[in-house]
C-alpha cells in the first residue's frame, strides 16, 4: 500500500464530490417524473415546480389509465417488435461488415474503410432517404423503422477495432485445422469479443426504443405507432385521442398531468431495468473497441 500525497486526496475528494452533484443532476429528473405519477391528480394539475413527494395520496391510477389505453398498449407492442427486429437484424450485418474489414488481407480495405466511413460526415441527406424508403414501398410498415438506417459506422469501427485486437495465432490455428470463416467468426472471433458484441446491442437497443423521428415521417397509420412517437404526442402535442380513457373516469385536463408522468415512466423503466445487467460489459467494451487503431 502507498500513501496518497495531499494532491491525490484533494482530487479524489473533488471528484467523488463532482461525481455525486452530477448523479443528483440526472436523478433528479427521473424521481420528479415517479413522484407525480403516483400524485394525486386534482392537486398535481394545480402544482408547478419540482415534486420531491408525491403530492396528496400516492396513487397508482395514472398507471391504470395508461395500461388500460389501447393505443399506448399497441405502441409498446409496436416498439418491442421495432427493437427486438432491429436490434438483431442491426447486430447481425455489424458483426459480419466488422469481420470483413477486420481481415489482414482483404483487398481494396482502406477505399471501402473510407467509403464507409465517409458516410458518417455525409449523407444523402432527409428528402432522397424518405423518396428511397417510399419507392422501395415501406412507407406505412414497421419495416421502415428496421431496414433504413440498420447498421451504424460508429458501432462497425468499434467492433473492427475488437476483433483485429485479438491474436492472430488463434485464427491462425484455426485455419490450420480447416475452419472456414463462419466456423472462425462464430467459434473463436464471437466468444472472445462477448463485451463488445453486448455493448453494441445495448446501443442499438437504446437508439431504437428512444427513436421517433423516423417514425413520424415514414408512418401514418396510428396502429404502427412506436411508444415514443405516442409519448410525444401525450408530452407535447397532448393528444386528446391518446388520453380518451381518461375521459371516462374524469376532466381530461385534471388527468392529462398524471397520463404524462405515468407514461413517462412506462417507457422509460424498462431500459432502466435491462441496462445494469449489461453495464458491466460497457467499459471493456467500448475501450477493448476504441484502444487500438
Amino acid at each position: 500500500m502507498t500513501r496518497r500525497s495531499k494532491g491525490e486526496k484533494v482530487f479524489s475528494l473533488f471528484n467523488t464530490a463532482g461525481l455525486i452533484v452530477l448523479s443528483g443532476v440526472f436523478l433528479l429528473p427521473v424521481w420528479h417524473v415517479l413522484m407525480g405519477s403516483i400524485s394525486d391528480p386534482l392537486r398535481l394539475s394545480a402544482f408547478s415546480g419540482l415534486i420531491l413527494k408525491p403530492l396528496g395520496n400516492p396513487t397508482l391510477g395514472g398507471y391504470k389509465l395508461v395500461l388500460n389505453n389501447s393505443s399506448i398498449l399497441r405502441s409498446y407492442t409496436n416498439t418491442i417488435i421495432i427493437v427486438a427486429a432491429a436490434t438483431g437484424f442491426g447486430t447481425l450485418m455489424t458483426i459480419l461488415a466488422s469481420y470483413i474489414l477486420s481481415l489482414k488481407n482483404l483487398m481494396f480495405k482502406a477505399p471501402i474503410v473510407f467509403m464507409i466511413t465517409f458516410t458518417m460526415i455525409f449523407n444523402g441527406g432527409l428528402i432522397p432517404t424518405y423518396m428511397v424508403v417510399r419507392n422501395l414501398g415501406m412507407l406505412d410498415s414497421l419495416g421502415s423503422l428496421i431496414i433504413p438506417g440498420a447498421v451504424s459506422v460508429y458501432n462497425i469501427i468499434i467492433m473492427r477495432t475488437a476483433f483485429s485486437s485479438i491474436p492472430d495465432a488463434l485464427s491462425e490455428a484455426a485455419i490450420i485445422d480447416g475452419a472456414g470463416h463462419l466456423r472462425r467468426l462464430t467459434q473463436i472471433i464471437l466468444p472472445v469479443s462477448t463485451a463488445t458484441v453486448a455493448v453494441i446491442v445495448l446501443f442499438y437497443a437504446i437508439y431504437h426504443w428512444n427513436a421517433w423521428f423516423n417514425a413520424s415521417l415514414y408512418l401514418r397509420d396510428r396502429g404502427l405507432f412506436p411508444l415514443q412517437l405516442t409519448l410525444r404526442e401525450i408530452v407535447i402535442l397532448s393528444s386528446e385521442q391518446s388520453i380518451q380513457a381518461a375521459q371516462e373516469a374524469a376532466d381530461v385536463e385534471i388527468y392529462r398531468p398524471l397520463i404524462k408522468y405515468s407514461t413517462i415512466m412506462v417507457a422509460t423503466i424498462p431500459m432502466l431495468v435491462i441496462y445494469p445487467f449489461v453495464q458491466k460489459y460497457f467499459v471493456t467494451g467500448v475501450m477493448i473497441g476504441s484502444v487500438k487503431g
